[in-house]
């Protein structure tokens, strides 16, 4: 019996793991031949699976982290070849000199060589160690609060304690700082809470702690809405989403940023209705994403990212149909893409008439390149989705603040992705809104070129005073 014949008599088998003693019995009856052929369609499938690792380090779109170590390219380390820090002749830079809380003496009583008797020298020299001093510990403090009658409005009066929120034993240092540890550094509960209940000698426990950063995020809500407008009347904004899990479910990490403000948000949907909620379809700016559907909704300017588009034909090489006139369309497709970056950054060398027309060329070679007709499947797909967005493929050519990546939005959404490995995302959507509101805030504050907790604390304190939290705008600018 032919292998092709066992071919079609075995079609219908499950092989792999799905196979079945009773199915693995009537290839064994159909004979040497029959048996020979599921020998071998086992073997291929293993090697499949042996060879996925590779195949998922190779592809252009995984992330570097999921690659094996092994699998690298090391000609990366080989371009940075140059030695690290400023050129030759550039002034040099270094932390500043710091304020000296404490001067020790030091002397010698003898020779550490040969034992002998010094001669004492007026020569000293200087040394300065900064280090965290052995007794750092939470400092505990008593409030002997006094209770005064007012006879006008007849109760009794008392002054605020600012330090601390209302109830709370925990005071504002620790828990700003506890915040900025998990939401802005990625930091574990755990480890939080080994670094206050060993290094500074404060107990707490994980639920107590929780329940402070839902109350924190209470009261910077206000803020996180203040990041929302000034997002939503940005010139130019990056977005891009990434996966997340609230209580087990599939869920997704939106972030929107620009230069002076950044807000995350954790919805169930993927989808437009997201954009709509926090972008608004009469946005004025310039919105730089991939091309990711949901974004169309927006009626905006928009400029996709060219990256991802180098980074789908390099795919498309590696994986998928390269065949027919595909080499013909990338090579095309790869040189207008250059020649458009290389167009953009001599723009101040030419004078705009010039520029004008260079970029009207660009622009028509792309329009002939949507209007030939391709054989390529992959050429086609392309095709379909460069002419669905035409007019969003150089913009950065008109516009000098849009770049012409999404790299800016990847690099905010980044340190999110960081968290998501070590956090696992949220428990409840309790959790899920703690963490877009303290993220939201923590990360604008230092792209505002403020400490965030310092920040914080003292915003706290004016809130916990007045009752009201001010504004973040006005509040950042008295702080700068």
């Amino acid at each position: 019996m032919k292998v092709s014949t066992e071919q079609n008599v075995l079609g219908n088998l499950s092989f792999g793991p799905g196979l079945t003693k009773q199915q693995a019995k009537a290839i064994y009856e159909q004979g040497e031949e029959a048996v020979i052929f599921a020998l071998l369609q086992q073997s291929q499938m293993l090697a499949q699976r042996n060879n996925l690792p590779a195949a998922i380090a190779a592809d252009p779109s995984t992330p570097s982290a999921q690659k094996p170590v092994f699998a690298k390219d090391n000609k990366a380390s080989k371009r940075r070849g140059k030695k690290p820090g400023r050129k030759k002749g550039h002034k040099g830079s270094r932390r500043q000199r710091p304020k000296i809380d404490r001067t020790v003496e030091h002397q010698a009583d003898y020779c550490p060589d040969c034992g002998g008797e010094l001669k004492r020298r007026l020569a000293k020299r200087r040394r300065i160690i900064e280090d965290i001093p052995e007794d750092v510990s939470v400092e505990t403090v008593e409030h002997v609060i006094g209770r005064d009658f007012c006879p006008a409005c007849d109760k009794i009066v008392e002054p605020v304690i600012t330090e601390a929120l209302p109830k709370s034993s925990i005071g504002n240092g620790i828990l700003v700082l506890s915040a900025w540890l998990h939401y802005a550094l990625g930091n574990t509960i755990s480890q939080i809470l080994a670094v206050f209940n060993f290094h500074l000698q404060f107990k707490i426990s994980s639920g107590g702690l929780v329940q402070m950063w839902h109350r924190l995020a209470d009261i910077l809500l206000k803020w996180y809405d203040e990041i929302l407008e000034d997002i939503q009347h940005a010139g130019v904004l990056h977005g891009d989403e990434t996966g997340w899990r609230v209580n087990g479910k599939t869920h997704w990490l939106w972030c929107f940023t620009s230069k002076t403000a950044t807000i995350f948000t954790i919805e169930r949907s993927r989808g437009r209705p997201v954009v709509l909620k926090f972008i608004k379809e009469y946005f004025d700016g310039v919105l730089v994403s991939d091309f990711w559907f949901a974004y169309n909704v927006l009626t905006c300017a928009k400029q996709k990212c060219l990256v991802h588009l180098l980074r789908d034909l390099e795919r498309v090489w590696k994986y998928k149909d390269s065949g027919g006139d595909w080499a013909k369309f990338c090579k095309k497709l790869k040189r207008l893409i250059r020649d458009a970056i290389r167009l953009q950054k001599r723009k101040a060398e030419l004078d705009e008439a010039t520029y004008l027309r260079l970029c009207g060329r660009v622009e028509k070679r792309l329009q002939l390149l949507l209007e030939h007709n391709w054989s390529n499947k992959e050429a086609r797909r392309l095709v379909k989705r460069l002419t669905r967005h035409q007019d969003e493929v150089f913009t950065f050519l008109h516009n000098t603040d849009v770049p012409f990546d999404n790299n800016f939005g990847e690099r905010s959404i980044r340190g999110a992705v960081i968290m998501r490995k070590n956090s696992y995302n949220n428990r409840s959507q309790r959790g899920a809104m703690t963490q877009s509101v303290l993220m939201s805030v923590f990360f604008t504050i230092k792209q505002r070129g403020l400490n965030p907790v310092d920040t914080a604390k003292k915003a706290l304190k004016i809130y916990i005073k007045t009752g009201n939290l001010p504004r973040l705008a006005e509040f950042a600018a008295s702080l700068g």
